[in-house]
């Protein structure tokens, strides 16, 4: 079985701010500083912020699975604004999926707006057809419109 989940944000930044935060170790560290108790705590285990980058990330209480969800970065497309990464452990791995994996894209909407476009896309056993439901991408909406808030509140000092 396979299957994803998709949301847009929207967002009142330019792309290119907005992706200069997602494509590396700048979201986990704003992720940490502006709600980590809604988001989780993010520590990077290996890597630059580039491809191979390894990441934990301490889920909130309430999380699916053992608490914690690591992650590595396997595309950073710095053209079409896109970064994926695969989970390793944790999260919805813990369901009994066989591959998660997270696609975040900006999308250009105008010269001051984009839109974060949040995926999730999951590979399992027909078994799996009762748990597909707890997978959302809430979090990683919230996240977009958390760091959107926060670019937009700075964006005449950065």
């Amino acid at each position: 079985m396979q299957g994803h989940v998709s949301q847009d944000t929207p967002v009142g930044v330019p792309a290119a701010l907005i992706w200069d935060v997602y494509r590396g170790l700048e979201l986990g560290r704003l992720v940490d500083k502006l709600a980590p108790e809604v988001l989780g705590r993010v520590e990077f285990l290996e890597g630059d912020g580039g491809v191979g980058t390894i990441a934990k990330l301490t889920l909130p209480p309430g999380s699916p699975g053992r608490g914690y969800m690591k992650e590595r970065f396997t595309k950073i497309d710095d053209e079409n604004r896109v970064k994926e990464t695969e989970v390793l452990e944790g999260g919805y791995k813990d369901l009994g999926f066989d591959v998660v994996r997270i696609r975040l894209e900006i999308v250009e909407k105008d010269s001051e707006s984009c839109m974060v476009r949040s995926t999730i896309e999951y590979e399992g056993d027909e078994k799996l057809a009762d748990v597909v439901s707890h997978v959302n991408v809430k979090p990683l909406e919230m996240m977009a419109e958390i760091i959107g808030k926060h670019l937009c509140q700075n964006k005449s000092t950065l």
